[in-house]
């Protein structure tokens, strides 16, 4: 891998699994010209409704925005939710082989409420009760049942409960038979489950919350001492630690870069940590070194916070940034 050229053919010929938790992000679009009667609220006159993939389905539409091949492993219920959520995978050509349906279940549906470039609330309708025995023993089954296809396993988790130790950690050993590299996008809840990952993919608070850390410990060389430290104590081969509005942090193998963010004009952060680990995790998959994994999923990051919503990358607009800031 030479070019930038040669990376971004490379995305198209790669195939990534994405294993953890749906949801719908549901927008309703506005605007606002008084406040209710009734309690002192603005009142959002409705200008369209959209329901997006969200949570891992985030992910899976970033891998696909880059050229990639997504296949998609997870839980939803037998609900009405769960019915347009399959509706929204089929929508985008996305196999609903490895969709577990489980009955009783709440499909998770975050409702974001816009009146101009303003979100004035977010309503979610969700469990985070983990799934069933059977549901968790019929997703190892579809990992199984693809994983020759695969070059690269993201683990999205959003502490929702499709996840668990034993199927995660039996995920990491299957994955390490087939010499397929795991990357991980954590939350607190199975922090400590993903021994032997690849690439293990924090942001700074879920560091600080996940370690327990002090303020003094997410600075300057600390940081740099606490998240080697995790690394090696976890058997990871990799740690990509995203810092905000101060860029990222990768300590892979031998290979130690911080990388500085690039100025922009942030609409909206949500969503930008499921453009990193989709882009970190493509750029695993072909081989590249850290400071080019940390600086694509940097700029990538980057640019989708200059939409408002959850988007997905623009392959061409993140090649162009590459051109410009990578070589």
């Amino acid at each position: 891998m030479k070019t930038v050229n040669d990376i971004f053919k490379g995305f198209d010929q790669l195939q990534v699994l994405v294993i953890g938790d749906l949801m719908i992000d549901a927008y309703t679009w506005g605007k606002v010209s008084r406040i209710s009667p009734e309690a002192p609220v603005p009142v959002v006159q409705v200008i369209k409704k959209e329901a997006r993939l969200g949570g891992a389905g985030n992910v899976v539409m970033n891998i696909a925005s880059l050229g990639a091949k997504p296949w998609v492993v997870s839980v939803v219920g037998d609900d009405d939710a769960g019915l347009q959520l399959k509706s929204l995978l089929e929508k985008e050509g996305i196999s609903l082989s490895g969709i577990v349906e489980e009955k009783g279940r709440i499909t998770s549906i975050k409702e974001r409420i816009i009146a101009g470039s303003q979100q004035l609330l977010r309503v979610d309708s969700e469990t985070d009760k983990l799934v069933q025995h059977a549901s968790s023993a019929a997703l190892l089954e579809k990992v199984k049942a693809c994983i020759k296809e695969v070059d690269v396993i993201i683990f999205e988790d959003y502490d929702k409960g499709v996840l668990n130790e034993q199927l995660i950690q039996e995920v990491i050993t299957l994955a390490r038979k087939h010499g397929i590299p795991t990357v991980v996008d954590p939350k607190k809840r199975n922090f400590f489950s993903y021994r032997g990952a690849t690439l293990f993919k924090p942001n700074l608070h879920e560091l600080r919350d996940g370690l327990g850390l002090f303020p003094e410990d997410l600075e300057g060389q600390k940081l740099l001492e606490t998240v080697h430290q995790f690394k090696e104590s976890q058997g990871f081969d990799g740690v990509f630690v995203t810092l905000s509005e101060k860029g990222v942090l990768m300590d892979l193998g031998k290979e130690q870069v911080r990388i500085p963010a690039h100025i922009r004009q942030i609409a909206d952060v949500s969503g930008a940590g499921d453009t990193v680990i989709s882009i970190a995790a493509c750029a695993l998959a072909l081989g590249l070194p850290a400071r080019h994994i940390a600086s694509l999923a940097n700029l990538g990051g980057g640019l989708v916070c200059e939409s408002l919503g959850v988007v997905p990358i623009d392959k061409e607009l993140l090649k162009k940034e590459a051109e410009s800031h990578l070589m």
